[in-house]
């Protein structure tokens, strides 16, 4: 299996905010929590290591690319 970078989603905004949503209400050190464990929960449902180290090596490059942004427009 390969990783799509594509949306599979039927309804793409719907789910950005099934994701802002269940941040609602909740702190900042919850937020982080409730990442990780949706994280590790659809890495399981991959159940793929090299697709999960694609999509570890991408997540990767786009933080370190964002931050180098930001740090130009300073």
């Amino acid at each position: 299996m390969a990783l799509s970078t594509q949306s599979n989603f039927a309804d793409p905004d719907g789910a950005y905010r099934l994701i802002v949503e269940a941040h609602r209400g909740i702190s900042d050190a919850q937020s982080a929590d409730l990442d990780a464990a949706l994280v590790l929960i659809l890495a399981n449902h991959i159940g793929d290591l090299d697709v999960l180290r694609e999509a570890i090596a991408l997540a990767h490059r786009r933080v370190v690319e964002m931050s180098q942004q930001q740090q130009q427009q300073q």
